[in-house]
């Protein structure tokens, strides 16, 4: 038998749902109008499913992380991707682990993707926290790339009583 901290498996349920982001309080969402985040807790499992729209063009993907042990994705999907020139390497997967920190009010996740630009083909760290913010009805999302100097901060509202 394993054990594992109390914090692999505890989930915050306010972190569950969707969220809609705020452009006014975010950094600049270049080629996208819209983001939706949707969070769903599945035991040590977390679903963050991005829900991206520009114009009449809709994209959605889903990072699965698992907070009790190291996982990897397919087709990690980056925010600002679509316009950094920087691309996933075909089949390649992203190593990513996942914690609760904060009492459960932070979701930390790590990822290595593989991405190709023009002159090779290298790893990309990123950094994220998930922060639910006082109240619960906010969340703020704090992103580091190693191809970035600065962090990236999106702030959501709750949205109630949509799907």
């Amino acid at each position: 038998m394993v054990a594992l901290p109390l914090a692999a498996w505890a989930a915050n349920p306010a972190m569950a749902g969707r969220w809609r982001m705020d452009p006014k309080r975010s950094t600049a969402l270049d080629g996208w109008n819209t983001w939706d985040l949707v969070v769903g807790l599945n035991g040590t499992r977390v679903d963050l499913r991005h829900d991206m729209q520009w114009r009449t063009s809709k994209v959605t993907s889903t990072n699965t992380v698992d907070t009790a042990t190291p996982t990897t994705v397919k087709d990690f999907f980056r925010v600002e991707q679509r316009h950094m020139a920087l691309y996933l390497v075909p089949g390649a997967v992203t190593p990513v682990r996942a914690e609760w920190l904060d009492g459960e009010r932070t979701l930390r996740v790590e990822a290595t993707v593989p991405v190709e630009s023009s002159q090779s083909t290298t790893p990309m760290r990123i950094y994220q926290e998930f922060r639910l913010i006082e109240g619960d009805q906010e969340l703020q999302l704090i992103e580091l790339h190693s191809t970035r100097g600065k962090p990236l901060v999106y702030r959501f509202t709750k949205i109630t009583g949509e799907k």
